[in-house]
């Protein structure tokens, strides 16, 4: 499975990418967007409506009038190669009246190939798979909708974000021109996945039979569980070679009123100063950092911290550790691995122990979405892309058919709304043992076509383990939401000078990261390091942001 990875609306890397974009106009209809960035507001004529819907509203079936063919950047992911003949194809076709011209593209080359195909101006379409803040590279370059312009075609989109009350965190990722160039996906709770799996039977050795209630708690059992099973380690992580300790810094980030990991981004926003600071070299981080080194030098964590996935994976089944960093999908396949093995371990996910900031969690519901090619509006079929796009990805109805399928066929659905696999056919070990896969054999439950894994709670819980939906439940009834970050909205030329400096800021706090945790350099260094990273021009960047944001304040 793909490790979902929380992304943030940081600065682009655009040098990286040397991208030569070319402009063009938004094309098919009049664009009367206010002052203000106030959205939906430009119109779609009879002559762009070719195949929509002329009573489409929320809650509707989407079937185009006529037969439409849109044009897809599809991201093909190892997991579940796409097939021509698969069941979402045919429904599509034969109930929505919609088929594709796709563009497959391997997830290992996803991002490189996405850029140089929008660099290039053959931009499809429908850009699958695109995190909020990815976009904002592309933006400048005119080959991307302003779909904010467009929204009010969008009907179920726009219920979503009132209903949910997502409006404040959807404004975040609009551009210095006030619109936004993205779909994301959108979730009714926030996103909780990640936290430490333990092997049961060595905590209780240890007499630990409750989760910690604080990562210093979680400290103490640690050593208490190496001490008790006579462990090198009591923790050997995974998750670690590209990022260090990407996962399991990103899960306690929040509780130190911070970001790290795989969630970390230079710009952090001080509610109490209502300005942004330079993340890395805060005191918030420095404790997150100071914590983890000190796992490591009492011993209790695994310094390895290139290791492969397997390898850690495999200390964890075999019993050379105790923990590992997992997540709502993966204890599946610790299990299964287990299984395979002809081993015999319980496991769970302890709920997410409290920080010195106090019991938060990150606060972001929105997650992978989509982009609309700028060229789309110039097509016949315009309006009705556009309406596809919100049945598809924001009505219930759609959503229930991207994660379930059809009913009958690959699932049951019981009065009460229950809903139930069928018996040949298995999604994340619901269905342990069925000849057929949901997503490798019918396409469904694809993240093309499904972003934030099912949006409602309803559908997130439904494919959710009694044991998962217990541990998500308790997360978020303990949980206080950290502030989603405002949005700076940089300006072009703004962007332009801080790509740079933010991506090599990023990448010398990454290794300085490693170098604290793993003891390579003392914390008595970290003056030194704060000066290292402001000589790369922290300060800088960080005026650049507060004055964006003043500027957003002002208008």
């Amino acid at each position: 499975m793909r490790n979902i990875r929380r992304r943030t609306a940081a600065v682009a890397t655009l040098a990286t990418l040397a991208l030569a974009l070319t402009a063009c106009s938004s094309g098919g209809g009049d664009d009367d967007k206010g002052s203000d960035g106030s959205s939906g507001t430009a119109s779609i004529d009879d002559a762009h409506s070719k195949g929509a819907m002329a009573d489409f509203k929320a809650g509707s079936t989407f079937k185009a009038s006529e037969p439409v063919e849109f044009s897809m950047l599809y991201r093909d992911h190892p997991n579940y190669p796409v097939k021509n003949d698969w069941s979402i194809f045919q429904q599509l076709k034969t109930n929505q009246n919609v088929s594709f011209k796709r563009t497959d593209v391997p997830l290992a080359d996803w991002d490189k190939k996405k850029a140089l195909l929008i660099g290039a101006g053959d931009t499809p379409e429908i850009v699958s798979v695109t995190y909020p803040g990815q976009e904002t590279q592309f933006v400048s370059g005119g080959q991307l909708l302003p779909v904010s312009d467009y929204v009010q075609y969008m009907p179920n989109f726009e219920q979503k974000i009132k209903d949910w009350g997502l409006q404040e965190e959807l404004d975040t990722h609009r551009q210095a021109d006030g619109k936004y160039y993205i779909l994301p996906g959108v979730r009714e709770v926030p996103d909780v996945q990640y936290s430490v799996v333990v092997n049961d039977a060595m905590w209780q050795k240890a007499g630990i039979t409750t989760d910690p209630a604080t990562w210093d708690e979680f400290a103490q059992d640690l050593k208490k569980v190496k001490d008790a099973n006579n462990l090198k380690y009591a923790m050997s992580d995974r998750w670690t070679d590209t990022t260090t300790l990407g996962a399991f810094l990103q899960t306690a980030s929040a509780g130190f009123n911070t970001a790290a990991g795989w969630g970390y981004s230079n710009t952090w926003f001080n509610e109490d100063t209502k300005k942004f600071e330079l993340t890395g070299i805060s005191d918030n981080y420095k404790q997150l950092v100071t914590y983890a080194a000190g796992l490591v030098s009492s011993g209790v964590l695994d310094p390895e911290i290139t290791q492969s996935d397997d390898q850690a994976t495999q200390k964890f089944i075999t019993g050379q550790s105790a923990a590992i960093s997992g997540n709502t999908q993966e204890i599946t396949s610790y299990r299964t691995k287990v299984k395979d093995a002809k081993g015999d371990m319980t496991m769970h996910m302890i709920t997410i122990p409290d920080g010195p900031a106090g019991n938060y969690i990150a606060g972001g519901r929105l997650s992978s979405g989509l982009m609309v090619s700028a060229d789309a509006a110039k097509d016949p079929h315009f309006k009705a892309l556009l309406q596809y796009i919100d049945w598809q990805y924001y009505s219930d109805q759609g959503m229930e058919f991207a994660q379930w399928g059809v009913e009958g066929t690959t699932f049951a659905k019981a009065s009460d709304g229950t809903r139930t696999l069928a018996k040949d056919v298995d999604w994340n070990g619901l269905n342990a043992g069925a000849s057929k896969q949901l997503n490798a054999d019918f396409g469904y439950s694809n993240g093309v076509f499904l972003l934030a894994n099912g949006s409602s709670k309803d559908l997130l819980q439904s494919m959710m383990s009694p044991e998962t939906k217990k541990w998500t439940n308790a997360v978020l009834s303990e949980k206080k939401v950290l502030p989603v970050q405002p949005a700076a909205q940089l300006n072009d030329d703004e962007l332009e000078q801080t790509s740079l400096v933010d991506s090599q800021i990023k990448d010398a706090v990454y290794a300085a990261t490693a170098k604290f945790i793993t003891g390579q350099t003392p914390l008595s260094d970290w003056d030194k390091y704060v000066a290292q990273i402001k000589g790369l021009g922290a300060d800088q960047l960080i005026d650049t942001y507060n004055t964006a944001y003043q500027r957003t304040q002002d208008k």
